[in-house]
């Protein structure tokens, strides 16, 4: 259930993005500089970050590996701006692919993470239900950035 539940708000964030220009994509509602783009490149990090990284303990990848932290907290929605949907969404469903690898290989969701900068280790059910909350929120953003463009709701 848990996997089903963190599917589905992965496969809404795309829909949200999905049919869109680079324009559309780098539009933002109200004060907000928050982006569909920004919100995709975004949970493609928070996959590889939590996954691969603080679960698996796997070195970090490119591009996070190499990205100027300490310049740009926000790299990654920085990094967003201008890239389309097309490349997108083939780096998110690449994290997304990692990610449900290493749950399927996970005999036990009370496996502990083994990477990271946890101080308590965190375990695969901690971080699924993390991950299905963190989708939760951003996806409400993205319902309100993709009204604010076209009027299309729902997910």
């Amino acid at each position: 259930m848990l996997i089903e539940f963190l599917d589905f708000y992965r496969a809404v964030l795309l829909r949200k993005a999905s049919g869109l220009t680079i324009e559309q994509l780098n539009a933002t509602t109200a004060a907000s500089s928050l982006t569909l783009a920004k919100l995709v490149r975004h949970m493609t990090l928070v996959e590889d970050d939590w996954f691969d990284y603080t679960f698996a303990g796997q070195p970090a990848r490119e591009p996070w590996a190499s990205a100027d932290w300490d310049a740009d907290r926000d790299w990654e929605m920085t990094t967003a701006v201008g890239m389309s949907f097309g490349d997108l969404r083939i780096h998110f469903e690449q994290a997304c692919e990692r990610s449900r690898a290493h749950v399927s290989a996970t005999a036990s969701l009370d496996e502990p993470a083994t990477g990271g900068n946890q101080s308590d280790p965190v375990s695969l059910r901690w971080i699924l239900v993390h991950m299905i909350e963190e989708y939760a929120r951003h996806c409400g953003h993205a319902d309100l950035i993709r009204e604010s463009i076209d009027n299309r709701t729902g997910d």
